[in-house]
């Protein structure tokens, strides 16, 4: 019995660390597709495979494409939650809020880079 519970925790975290995340999200910038205090499911491996504390893709296999919501560290380092809307063809794309009034985005920092991307909202609770 205790080798099961363990080996649960163990798969858990290795699914936590490479394929999913749960987020909560904070500020009103995605409303009202997003409210403030929502759980984001997230899928780490929509985009590419990176070690655990590593910003960089080891291996990477598509782009956020438009109308992917993508969580991912603003140039502040902060974690941002936005729309795709556009790509630059290198990786990079355009990430904005849907409440555009209230939204720090790419308005006011520039394209996102692919590998500040954590990974895309799959589901919202």
């Amino acid at each position: 019995m205790g080798k099961a519970i363990f080996a649960a925790f163990a798969l858990a975290a290795l699914a936590k660390l490479f394929w999913f995340d749960v987020v909560i999200a904070d500020g009103n910038s995605m409303e009202p597709t997003i409210r403030s205090g929502s759980v984001l499911f997230v899928n780490r491996l929509q985009y590419g495979l990176r070690l655990p504390g590593r910003r960089d893709f080891i291996v990477r296999w598509a782009e956020p494409r438009e109308g992917h919501v993508v969580v991912f560290f603003t140039p502040a380092g902060d974690i941002a939650v936005k729309r795709s809307a556009g790509s630059y063809g290198d990786g990079r794309f355009i990430a904005v809020g849907d409440n555009s009034r209230l939204s720090y985005d790419s308005r006011s920092f520039g394209p996102v880079s692919p590998d500040a991307v954590i990974g895309r909202v799959l589901g919202v609770r």
